[in-house]
């Protein structure tokens, strides 16, 4: 499996007797040595660690919130716990949970876990070893899409989630929302983004549908079969709500680095989605609307969207570094992704008004 581990950071540290005796009492078996644990050192957001029972053969996740300041909202165990329960039935890619904790005197703050889906999850390199062909990677880009559109097609009702979130007005809520959350994030060294809010104020739609969505559909978030590399598994629920498909996709695509993008974008990419056979941005927006009947017209909003929603979780990142909220040394240069992003934003917006 292709992961990223490491022992666990001093600040992310906690009483591991304490969580093994609480988790002892709620899942059945793992009375016995504690777990070994490590850290996966991928994520930005919530923090995720593997715990390893060497005398069972068996190995659980564990998430918990970041330190330092959060937004508001945001990093919501029981929520995100919750959304994982209810959409497991109808969407079996969801990881099984096992069981959620709100009492801080475990280990300071709420944290659930769940069972470690196997496989592999691919990141900025293919691990050593590994060819992807053409036609390999054009099927991968392929089921990356149709998975997406497959989330977005189930009934919020019927899987109990019909209160996620807040109802029609979701688009102007999210240009309301990130606007303000990049303001309160603000550092000297990142701009300003005014006219690039004030441009997606002016040329919202109304919401084209109302779905579940994702919010960090990434092809680092799917867990694919060793074999065949079908999808088997979709992680990071953290920001999953009932909002428009195609501010999920805009989203989605603002990570999404091609082979012809340019060297600063491929130099921060993440995932592999350059290689010889991947879908390009604009493939991917004609097979998902081909496949959903939705329509591309106002795709320009949804691209500069997801570029902006993308500054401001990477400004919101870095403010916990610029503040010392966290030590962590790869959210050092985070600034400069963020000034790179305001400039993709208003490159797509003279594109869509011919200036």
């Amino acid at each position: 499996m292709n992961t990223h581990q490491s022992p666990v950071r001093d600040e992310d540290s906690f009483d591991v007797e304490r969580m093994h005796t609480w988790l002892t009492q709620r899942i059945d078996g793992l009375a016995g040595p504690r777990p070994d644990i490590t850290q996966f050192t991928g994520g930005a957001s919530n923090l995720t660690y593997l715990l390893r029972y060497p005398h069972l053969d068996r190995d659980l996740i564990l998430r918990r919130p970041p330190t330092g300041k959060k937004a508001a909202s945001a990093h919501d165990m029981a929520r995100e716990y919750r959304v994982q329960e209810a959409l497991k039935p109808l969407f079996p890619l969801v990881p099984t949970v096992r069981a959620l904790c709100q009492d801080p005197s475990v280990i300071g703050t709420d944290f659930y876990v769940m069972d470690k889906v196997p496989g592999l999850i691919l990141r900025g390199r293919l691990p050593d070893g590994m060819n992807l062909p053409v036609s390999g990677a054009r099927a991968l880009s392929e089921a990356f899409v149709d998975t997406l559109t497959d989330l977005h097609q189930i009934d919020p009702a019927a899987a109990g989630l019909a209160d996620l979130g807040k109802g029609r007005g979701y688009v102007r809520r999210q240009i309301d929302g990130w606007t303000r959350r990049y303001a309160q994030a603000r550092t000297w060294n990142t701009p300003s983004f005014r006219r690039v809010t004030a441009w997606l104020a002016d040329h919202q739609p109304d919401d084209s549908a109302l779905c579940v969505v994702h919010n960090d559909w990434r092809l680092d978030n799917l867990v694919l079969d060793e074999t065949d590399l079908r999808v088997t598994g979709v992680l990071d629920w953290e920001m999953a709500t009932l909002g428009d498909p195609l501010m999920d996709l805009g989203s989605a695509l603002a990570y999404w680095v091609q082979a012809d993008d340019d060297r600063i974008a491929r130099t921060t990419r993440r995932q592999p989605s350059h290689l010889p056979g991947m879908l390009t941005r604009t493939e991917i927006v004609e097979r998902y609307c081909h496949r959903t009947g939705q329509s591309a017209d106002n795709w320009p909003f949804y691209e500069t969207f997801g570029l902006f929603r993308l500054a401001v979780i990477i400004q919101q990142i870095y403010y916990r570094y610029h503040h010392k909220q966290t030590r962590n040394p790869a959210f050092r240069n985070f600034w400069l992704a963020v000034n790179y992003l305001d400039h993709r934003c208003r490159a797509v917006i003279r594109r869509s008004t011919g200036n």
